[in-house]
């Protein structure tokens, strides 16, 4: 059993957890959750013992394995197989005994051991998981340094899942998956043979993978039994008790302090007067739940919606290498009121879909023509990497308002969540969360007629995705979404589009036939909508991966090179800023502020470029 007793935490000063208690059966598959910032994954350190507690105690069994998802992904030159199988696991402690023993019975104990285990077993396992995860069969042979940082993220989670823990510790796992590898990584944490925490934000997931839910609120743990909608639903009702108890115990304060005010001064009732001073004393307030609000997500209505449709392409070809489209042949159409989700594994062109419907990708082929007056707002977490790190959520807002008068700015401002001094708030300083508000207000600025969303739950707490859930069904226009989220898929969407296999098709189907499709044998062990399930020799595999890489050594030399010289850039503007940052320089040498300033400008320019050809040669490869 995990025991946590009067668990007390600080950080900075700040208080975290304060004398918090639970105790967590063998077995449990628990739902950790709660605000951002509260301290889920403080409380995760200490389980783990990287951080201490001010008071109070952690006990797990002494031989219990804890297992926590690496906070940097692997990269080496091992292949993706390699990386998972040597994972830390009671079969790699009982091969490297083995390697060493000398003892008779303790070999043959090890041998037994490994039987029992179905060692002999395990790459087919590491290969189901990976498989799982999104990887195919040859992309389990290829060097774990070909993949790019959340694919190997992915790696990492396939290892942690293999070793299978005592106590499997996951914080927020499904930030690196798409919907498919979250339902995939949804069914096999339901099936998890031991202890397991998790952090989400996903409701899904924690309606259907955990049979308990460990609440960290107002400094305190809970543990409800049941998943997400059973905890909501016992909240709810403890709530509504509280807020009766509250009313019944202020009636009865009220009652005593007006005997107490009237008969104080008579002798008579004096010590009757004195008695319900000491029961008013005794009297215990009623801890009643935090129920904060969650600051609401606006998304500006358009001023008119256009005649239909809004996009109509027209046997379209569309890709970033001439006569190398990534999706052929799409004739879709996109109206006034649909509101459609994009469906389909991570590489089978979503983002190239999206791209072109948002206008940022010119077709190869074919015609996409959109109403006149089309305005599209795009929202993807990428975009992250564009704000002004330096610049708050005013700075922001206030170039995109120049010739509007200041109230008028500090109320957009207000109204994309970002009221008081939280507007004057560097966008460095700002939560995951808080990017994520800013990036959606900005991409949606101008009451689009339409507005695409990529990820846009990554960072959300649930309360925040609750309100983004409303958001998007009070916003008029038309909506495209990409989420690994089922719940607000299901909550926002009526048509579903399977993106796979280069086409774009309409999904005959409903999520719950979907989540069928992609957790079938067929489906996991090729590309979700592909044309077959058959799986690539490994050999061919192999040869095949070696050939591309061969055809694109040259490709992946050159990023290499622009990674040195955007570095190289970026140390020098750091170096720069820091320099200018001196708000003496203008005053004792305005002429080499002015020359450094230029200095700057140009390093911009040239960090911009690099950037831009890093965009289309990282495009190229990953197309190749």
């Amino acid at each position: 059993m995990l025991v946590i007793d009067d668990l007390t935490v600080r950080i900075a000063g700040r208080s975290l957890l304060e004398n918090a208690s639970a105790r967590i059966i063998p077995g449990a598959r628990v739902g950790l959750i709660g605000r951002n910032g509260t301290g889920k994954s403080t409380l995760f350190n200490v389980i783990t013992g990287e951080m201490g507690a001010e008071t109070g105690s952690i006990e797990i069994p002494p031989r219990w394995r804890i297992g926590r998802l690496a906070q940097e992904a692997p990269n080496g030159p091992e292949s993706l197989l390699e990386v998972v199988l040597q994972a830390p696991s009671e079969r790699t402690q009982l091969l490297e005994e083995a390697e060493t023993a000398t003892d008779p019975h303790r070999i043959a104990d090890i041998q037994t051991r490994l039987a029992d285990i179905g060692a002999h077993a395990a790459p087919a396992r590491a290969a189901s998981i990976l498989s799982g995860l999104g990887f195919s069969t040859a992309d389990q042979a290829r060097p774990c340094t070909e993949f790019s940082g959340g694919w190997r993220m992915r790696v990492a989670l396939a290892a942690t899942l293999f070793s299978e823990p005592d106590l499997l510790m996951l914080d927020e796992p499904t930030n690196y998956l798409d919907l498919e590898g979250t339902l995939w990584l949804q069914d096999h944490l339901a099936k998890y043979p031991h202890t397991m925490i998790i952090v989400s934000h996903d409701r899904d997931l924690l309606d259907n993978a955990v049979n308990q839910i460990l609440a960290l609120e107002a400094k305190k743990l809970t543990l409800y039994k049941g998943g997400y909608s059973d905890y909501e639903r016992l909240r709810s009702e403890k709530l509504v008790l509280d807020q009766k108890m509250m009313k019944k115990q202020d009636a009865q304060r009220a009652h005593l302090q007006a005997f107490v005010d009237r008969f104080r001064a008579k002798a008579s009732k004096a010590s009757q007067a004195q008695s319900r001073i000491k029961m008013l004393a005794k009297m215990q307030p009623i801890s009643s739940m935090v129920t904060d609000e969650v600051r609401p997500i606006h998304i500006p209505a358009p001023d008119k919606l256009l005649s239909p449709p809004i996009i109509a392409t027209d046997d379209v070809s569309v890709g970033y290498e001439p006569g190398r489209p990534i999706l052929s042949d799409l004739s879709l159409r996109i109206d006034n009121d649909d509101r459609i989700a994009l469906l389909g594994s991570n590489g089978n062109g979503k983002s190239t879909l999206v791209k072109l419907l948002a206008g940022k990708l010119a077709p190869e082929h074919g015609t996409v023509t959109r109403a006149a007056t089309l305005r599209v707002g795009y929202f993807a977490q990428h975009q992250v990497d564009e704000l002004d790190m330096e610049g708050s959520a005013y700075d922001h807002v206030r170039r995109l308002m120049t010739d509007q008068p200041e109230h008028k700015v500090r109320g957009r401002v207000g109204s994309i969540g970002f009221s008081g001094p939280a507007a004057n708030t560097k966008v460095e300083k700002l939560s995951g969360g808080e990017k994520a508000r800013l990036l959606l207000g900005l991409a949606t600025f101008a009451a689009p007629q339409l507005i695409i969303l990529d990820e846009p739950t990554n960072h959300l707490d649930i309360d925040s995705r609750g309100a983004l859930i409303e958001a998007i069904n009070d916003y008029p226009g038309a909506v495209i979404l990409v989420s690994h989220d089922r719940y607000l898929l299901e909550a926002c969407v009526d048509r579903l589009w399977l993106v796979a296999g280069g086409r774009v098709k309409p999904f005959d189907g409903d999520l719950n036939d979907y989540t069928r499709l992609v957790l079938s044998s067929e489906s996991r062990g090729a590309t979700v909508g592909s044309k077959s399930g058959t799986r690539t020799d490994p050999v061919q595999a192999r040869r095949a991966a070696a050939e591309k890489r061969v055809d694109t050594a040259p490709l992946r030399k050159r990023i290499s090179q622009i990674e040195s010289v955007i570095a190289q850039l970026t140390r020098q503007l750091g170096k720069l800023d820091t320099t200018l940052s001196d708000g003496e320089l203008f005053a004792k040498d305005p002429a080499r502020a002015a020359d450094l300033s230029k200095t700057r400008a140009n390093v911009v320019a040239a960090l911009e470029k690099a950037e831009e050809e890093w965009i289309a040669a990282s495009s190229a490869l990953e197309t190749a």
